[in-house]
């Protein structure tokens, strides 16, 4: 519906520019068509004439007026009003709703979706945990978060690539070997000789035994072993890092989130890109040396203070290969970059920009995006849950699939905004009741399916060309309601790919399926009535159809039976 008023205000424009009251060679601005806030204000609103007043030196609101006087017929709108200082309402026909409903038949599973993102190719790196033990619940939210991102970047036109990015260098993978070889040679945590360093949890002993007795790891198309020799830390190290990858990528999928490509941190050194990145930066003029140590002037571009690139005992800070990694999806071809991380990166997300910007690449000001997502807190049973024995001193994200289901989890942790602190009720997400949004909105679809197998047991053969005739005959509220959520859809997804918030996507959806159940307990739908029944099954599929869309986006299922 906006597209198609744009389009009409677009004409009224034109009609003003020949009249004289417009500059001839005026251009059109960036002017809004949003819905107002309160219904009463109409359906849609336009701040065109508001923002042309200047140049054609008129009062905001006479030239509104002109506006809607040069605006051609339209059965679509039903009434037009001027408000404020010079807003224009639109008020639609009945005719306007049902027609969207015809759109989504039309549309099926791709209703909402457009071509804004132009094809352009987009990289969405997400989870990127080390390699070091089993995925918490931070991860799952950073999976669901980045997995929805790249759905509604898709479903706006962008070409997604998903990346998962190993740290599999530094400090902590060598933590995880001398861990697995402690457990190899017998030892556990609490002896004397255990590691102070080591990682305690179960997994580790996991680890070793499948080290020892020679297990094979195939990982991206390689093979790791193991052999029985505790002395070997650097087949340790590779074994531990392989099959933590692989429980890792288990975990995933069994959590609906998959990755087009892997990109190991260990590939960037031995490669020399870090290097590569480092002489760059010095080649551009961006260096300088002071107290033994390399710094990078991030203030030119924004950050606070410099930034040690290179300490003094010449080993690298964090940071740098963060900006060859990054440089990397840009010279691999990332028109736009998106990184999701947790809310502790923070600190680091000035510094990687001005490392980029200093390159003096080409590449754009603000690559790449970040979403940062705040911590979680699991409860059950009012208390909350800390801990997982096989992990140690957290709660995996197994554990929770486990306890709640893929559905309920992937929902619970993608419906509130990434920057938002979350509280994860596992009692809740368990529960079969209005109150457990994702079980909300599943029945709504279910309660659709059960509709037409009631019809089909009745006898009662839905006829769609003359369900999608007879929408006329759907002229009471709570039909005329449905119909503007289901009109929405198209606007959500296109605001949540912009935003890079799918969780507008939920909380929509829970719009929409409470819109449904009014419409379905107000209205009965196999009445006898042949044209109305079908009308009112065609409403009720096009309810399904967007149903479906929008969980498809969250990667939640679309249950036919509850």
């Amino acid at each position: 519906m906006k597209a198609q008023l744009r389009a009409l205000i677009e004409q009224g424009l034109t009609a003003l520019r020949t009249a004289g009251t417009l500059p001839a060679d005026l251009p059109s601005p960036d002017f809004a068509v949003e819905r107002p806030k309160e219904r009463a204000h109409g359906d849609f609103s336009t701040n065109a004439a508001m923002l042309l007043a200047k140049a054609a030196k008129s009062n905001p609101r006479a030239l509104a007026q002109q506006l809607v006087d040069a605006l051609p017929a339209s059965d679509a709108v039903a009434k037009i009003e001027l408000a404020g200082p010079g807003f224009i309402n639109f008020h639609l026909a009945p005719g306007a709703w049902q027609q969207q409903v015809r759109h989504i038949h039309a549309g099926g599973p791709v209703f909402g979706r457009n071509a804004s993102g132009g094809g352009k190719t987009v990289g969405v790196e997400y989870v990127s945990a080390n390699p070091t033990g089993p995925l918490h619940v931070g991860h799952g939210r950073a999976g669901v978060i980045g997995d929805c991102i790249a759905r509604v970047m898709a479903a706006n036109g962008w070409d997604v690539k998903r990346e998962f990015y190993y740290n599999d260098a530094g400090v902590q993978i060598n933590n995880l070997a001398i861990s697995t070889q402690a457990r190899a040679k017998g030892l556990k945590p609490g002896d004397a000789d255990w590691p102070a360093d080591a990682y305690n949890g179960d997994y580790i002993g996991d680890v070793a035994a499948s080290y020892l007795r020679g297990d094979s790891i195939e990982i991206e198309g390689h093979v790791v072993s193991g052999k029985d020799d505790a002395d070997d830390l650097d087949a340790i190290r590779k074994f531990a890092v392989a099959y933590l990858r692989r429980e890792q990528n288990s975990d995933l999928a069994a959590f609906g989130v998959s990755f087009d490509r892997y990109f190991l941190e260990s590939s960037l050194y031995a490669d020399g890109k870090v290097e590569e990145t480092v002489r760059e930066l010095i080649a551009h003029g961006h260096t300088y040396e002071e107290g033994g140590a390399l710094w990078l002037r991030t203030t030119d571009f924004g950050d606070d203070k410099d930034r040690v690139m290179r300490k003094s005992d010449g080993t690298y800070t964090y940071f740098v290969p963060d900006v060859a990694y990054h440089l990397s999806k840009w010279q691999r071809g990332y028109q736009r970059a998106v990184t999701e991380l947790g809310a502790d990166h923070h600190g680091s997300l000035a510094r990687v920009k001005a490392g980029l910007q200093a390159l003096d690449c080409g590449i754009p000001a603000g690559y790449p995006d970040y979403v940062l997502h705040q911590m979680v807190t699991v409860m059950r049973g009012g208390e909350e849950v800390k801990l997982s024995k096989r992990a140690g001193s957290y709660l995996t994200l197994r554990d929770l699939i486990d306890e709640a289901g893929r559905d309920a989890t992937r929902w619970f942790l993608v419906a509130r905004k990434p920057d938002s602190q979350l509280t994860f009720d596992i009692d809740l997400a368990r529960s079969q009741s209005n109150d457990n949004p994702v079980y909300y909105v599943q029945y709504a679809h279910a309660r659709i399916c059960s509709l037409l197998r009631q019809a089909g047991e009745k006898g009662y053969a839905h006829d769609a060309a003359r369900g999608d005739a007879a929408l006329h005959r759907l002229d009471d509220a709570p039909a005329q309601e449905l119909m503007r959520e289901l009109s929405r859809y198209p606007e959500v997804v296109e605001a949540a790919g912009a935003t890079l918030e799918p969780h507008l996507v939920a909380q929509y959806l829970r719009e929409l399926a409470n819109a449904f159940h009014g419409w379905y307990h107000a209205s009965p739908v196999l009445v006898e009535d042949a044209d109305l029944r079908d009308a009112r099954l065609a409403l009720a599929l096009a309810t399904r159809q967007v149903l479906a869309n929008g969980l498809d986006l969250l990667g939640v299922g679309a249950p036919e039976s509850m």
